[in-house]
């Protein structure tokens, strides 16, 4: 019995160890720094694929037009 008793308090003693230990890394990491990351790459998304959406509109498929018309230029 006395082994038990033994173990079990071994046990509830590295369970409170393992508690202490949790509670005593507490992080900067918050609600309020995950959700500004999350914003910040929303935001950098948007710009990339806004600026991505430019370029195609303005430089890429009218060069590419001219030279998809140029290829099936047979007349000369």
């Amino acid at each position: 019995m006395k082994k038990f008793f033994n173990k079990m308090q071994n046990k509830a003693n590295a369970l409170v160890i393992r508690a202490k230990t949790t509670l005593d890394n507490a992080k900067a990491e918050g609600y309020i720094d995950t959700g500004v990351k999350i914003i910040i790459g929303v935001v950098v998304g948007a710009v990339i694929l806004g600026g991505l959406y430019a370029l195609f509109d303005n430089v890429i498929l009218p060069t590419l037009e001219t030279r998809i018309d140029g290829m099936f230029d047979y007349a000369g």
